[in-house]
C-alpha cells in the first residue's frame, strides 16, 4: 500500500483509512479506493480499468454524510488524543483501532474516524472558540472574609467544611480560568463575597449590573439562587448540590448536579436491561424519603415483563438484623440488592452480613440435636447457603456511604453504582492538571477543586462559541477531567444535568465505566 500511496500522491495511512478492509501487502486483484480529486458533486464511482500492479483501482469521495448515517463520526482536531476520544466516546483503543485501521500510525488532524455504529450514538459537544470571543463570568461563593479576618486559617478550615468547599471551588475556577486564557479565549472572572446565608447577597445584587456578564457561578446557598435569577437576565449556575434544587423553577437556573432521580432511573435502567430471572431486595431505611424511594424502585422494578416480585427490607430499631436478610436470599438463583438508604451504617451493615453467609455442612444428627437444646429460645434461623450464592450489589450515588467499606468486599459482590465523577489520576489531562493545582496551590486537588475547574472550564468554554450558553446544550454532551455535563435542552425549564456515569468494581478492584 506504501508504494500505491506514493504513486498516487497521497499518505499510506489515509489509502489505508479509506480500505480498512485491504492489509498493507494486498494479494493481485484487490480493489482499492482512492479519494477523486476532481470531485465536486455527488459523482458516481469511477472504475479505472487500467491495472497497476494488479491492483483495480477504484476512485470514490469519501461521503461524510453517508457514513454519518451508519456511524458515529468523529474528526480529529489539534489536541485529540486516544485517552480524550476513549473517554469521551466510552470505547476502547483497540475498538477504535478495529474501526479505522489507519490508526495503526498514530492519531493526525483531520483524520475522519468512525467511532462505533449510530446505534450507540452520543452527540458530543465540539469545543469551538469564536474568533475575537470575550466571555466575563461571575462568581457568588460565601468566603465570608471580613469574619474569618482574625482567625488562622489552620482553624478556618479543620472544621468547617462550608470555607473548605468555597476556596477549593474557588481555586478549581481560577485554574479553568488561566487554562482556557492559554486556548485563547479572551476571558474575566469577577469575585464577590455573599457572607452568611442571605446576609449580603440583596446589597451585592443592587450595587453590581450583573447582565453585563455572560453568566452567573453561583451562589452557593439553594435559598439565595432564585433571588439572583429573579434579579438577572443571564444564565444562574448552580455549583454544588442540594436537595433543595429540585424546586428551583426559574429558566436562568443550570443545575450542574444531577438530581437524585437520574441517579435512580438510570441505574434501574441498567438493572432491568441485564435482569435475567434473579431474586430482587431492596433495602432501605426508617425515613420517609427512603420509603418512598424504595417503593419508587419496586414499582418501576415491577413494570418489568419478566419481575413479579422485588422485596423491600426496612431496619427494626435501627439497624436490619442479620437473618432477615440472609433468609430472603435465593441460593438456586443469582440475588440483587439494591441499596436505598443514604444511611452509611444500614449500607456498611447491609454489606458486611451478606460478605459472612452462613455455609457451614450440617452438623451430624445428634450433634445438632444437642444443639438445638442449647440453642436460646429467642435466636433466630438462618438458612444455610452453598459458598457460591450469588450477590450483586447496586447503589445510587457511591458518595461516602461506601468510604469506610473494604473495596474487597465492593469487588466481591461486582458493586455497581452512579457516580457524578470518573477519575483516571493517570490519564494525560488529569496528571497535568494535578500537576499545575499543586505548582500554583501546594496540594493536590480535592474533589470540589476538580468541580471547580470542570464547570468553570465548561461553561466558559460553551460561551467562547459566541453562541447563547443554553442554546450549546443542544449541541451535545461534554466532558471534562472527572465530570460529565449532559445538560437538557428545554430553553424555558430550569436545565439541569442528566450526566452522570455507571460504576462498577470487578474481582481484582479495578473498576469499569458501564455507561
Amino acid at each position: 500500500m506504501k508504494t500505491i500511496a506514493k504513486r498516487l500522491d497521497m499518505r499510506t495511512r489515509d489509502l489505508l483509512r479509506l480500505n480498512p478492509d485491504v492489509g498493507r501487502r494486498p494479494s493481485p486483484d484487490t480493489v482499492i479506493i482512492i479519494p477523486n480529486k476532481d470531485f465536486k458533486e455527488n459523482t458516481n464511482e469511477e472504475i479505472i480499468t487500467e491495472k497497476k500492479d494488479s491492483i483495480v483501482i477504484v476512485e470514490k469521495e469519501i461521503d461524510i454524510d453517508e457514513l454519518k448515517k451508519n456511524f458515529v463520526v468523529h474528526k480529529v482536531a489539534k489536541g485529540d488524543t486516544f485517552y480524550s476520544l476513549t473517554r469521551a466516546y466510552n470505547v476502547t483503543e483497540d475498538e477504535l483501532k478495529e474501526m479505522n485501521p489507519e490508526l495503526s500510525e498514530g492519531l493526525q488532524p483531520d483524520m475522519i474516524l468512525k467511532i462505533k455504529p449510530i446505534e450507540d450514538e452520543i452527540l458530543i459537544y465540539q469545543d469551538t472558540i469564536q474568533e475575537s470571543a470575550s466571555v466575563r463570568l461571575a462568581m457568588l461563593l460565601p468566603f465570608r472574609a471580613v469574619e474569618y479576618d482574625t482567625i488562622e486559617g489552620k482553624d478556618i478550615f479543620k472544621t468547617n467544611r462550608l470555607a473548605n468547599i468555597t476556596t477549593d471551588l474557588y481555586l478549581g475556577a481560577s485554574l479553568a480560568i488561566d487554562s482556557l486564557r492559554e486556548k485563547g479565549l479572551n476571558i474575566d472572572l469577577s469575585i464577590y463575597d455573599t457572607g452568611r446565608k442571605n446576609t449580603k447577597i440583596d446589597s451585592i445584587l443592587q450595587a453590581v449590573e450583573f447582565n453585563d456578564y455572560d453568566a452567573i457561578i453561583g451562589p452557593l446557598y439553594s435559598e439565595e439562587v432564585p433571588k439572583v435569577a429573579n434579579r438577572t437576565d443571564i444564565p444562574v449556575v448552580f455549583p454544588v448540590y442540594s436537595r433543595n434544587q429540585q424546586n428551583f423553577r426559574s429558566s436562568r437556573v443550570i443545575k450542574t448536579y444531577a438530581d437524585k432521580d437520574v441517579h435512580r432511573e438510570a441505574l434501574l435502567d441498567h438493572i432491568l436491561e441485564k435482569y435475567s430471572n434473579e431474586n430482587i431486595l431492596i433495602i432501605g431505611d426508617s425515613t420517609q424519603a427512603s420509603i418512598r424511594h424504595s417503593d419508587l424502585i419496586k414499582t418501576k422494578l415491577l413494570q418489568h415483563d419478566s419481575i413479579q416480585e422485588a422485596k423491600i427490607i426496612h431496619p427494626n430499631k435501627g439497624y436490619i438484623a442479620k437473618h432477615i436478610l440472609i433468609n430472603s436470599l435465593k441460593a438456586e438463583v443469582g440475588n440483587w440488592v439494591v441499596l436505598a438508604t443514604e444511611r452509611n451504617v444500614i449500607a456498611s451493615d447491609a454489606i458486611n452480613s451478606l460478605i459472612s453467609l452462613p455455609t457451614e455442612e450440617p452438623e451430624e444428627e445428634e450433634e445438632e440435636d444437642e444443639k438445638k437444646k442449647k440453642k436460646k429460645d429467642d435466636e433466630p434461623e438462618m438458612q444455610i447457603l452453598p459458598e457460591d450464592t450469588v450477590i450483586r450489589i447496586f447503589a445510587f450515588d457511591k458518595s461516602n456511604k461506601f468510604d469506610k467499606v473494604d473495596n474487597n468486599k465492593l469487588a466481591k459482590f461486582e458493586f455497581t453504582y452512579t457516580s457524578d465523577v470518573y477519575v483516571d489520576e493517570n490519564s494525560p489531562q488529569a496528571l497535568r492538571f494535578n500537576e499545575k493545582y499543586t505548582n500554583k496551590n501546594g496540594a493536590l486537588p480535592s474533589y470540589y477543586a476538580t468541580k471547580g475547574f470542570d464547570i468553570t472550564y465548561d461553561i466558559g468554554m460553551r460561551l467562547a462559541s459566541g453562541k447563547d450558553l443554553k442554546s450549546t446544550f443542544k449541541e451535545g454532551t461534554s466532558y471534562r477531567l472527572e465530570s460529565k455535563f449532559e445538560y437538557s435542552r428545554m430553553l424555558f425549564n430550569t436545565s439541569y444535568n442528566k450526566g452522570i456515569f455507571l460504576m462498577k468494581y470487578n474481582p481484582d478492584l479495578t473498576i469499569i465505566r458501564l455507561k
